[in-house]
């Protein structure tokens, strides 16, 4: 097997919105390098949007893209941390989290409603970051 040595990030705190019948998904792509910084970010964005209804997430840590997690906050399962996952995923990004902030909006959007507008969320939000390539450090 052919070792990677490098891999792709982003540089800053880059943000996107997406709108779906009335509800508002604000998502956030931070660079962070360990869990302890992850829980931290997330702890900042929950007390900031502490009215939203969902603060949903995912995140990828380290250049093997071993350590992951997607995270629903009380969405349907698969809706909101996989479709988050998935645009970390096909951007081939690692040492990234984004969460996405949602603002119910009174109308439901359904399963593959939710799926679309995490997605489209979390799209936005890497499309506006500066993506880099960095190459892995031998310890």
């Amino acid at each position: 097997m052919i070792q990677e040595d490098t891999y792709k990030t982003i540089t800053d705190i880059a943000e996107g919105i997406y709108t779906e019948k009335r509800s508002k998904f604000i998502a956030i792509a931070i660079p962070v390098r360990t869990i302890e910084e992850i829980k931290q970010h997330l702890d900042t964005y929950q007390k900031k949007y502490y009215d939203a209804r969902h603060v949903c997430y995912a995140y990828m840590l380290g250049h093997e893209r071993k350590d992951f997690r997607a995270n629903d906050n009380g969405e349907p399962s698969g809706t909101a941390g996989k479709p988050i996952l998935g645009q970390i995923n096909s951007n081939e990004l690692t040492d990234i989290l984004v969460i996405v902030v949602r603002y119910f909006g009174g109308i439901k959007l359904g399963t593959s409603g939710l799926i679309v507008a995490y997605k489209a969320a979390a799209a936005e939000a890497i499309a506006a970051a500066d993506i880099v390539e960095r190459t892995v450090d031998e310890e």
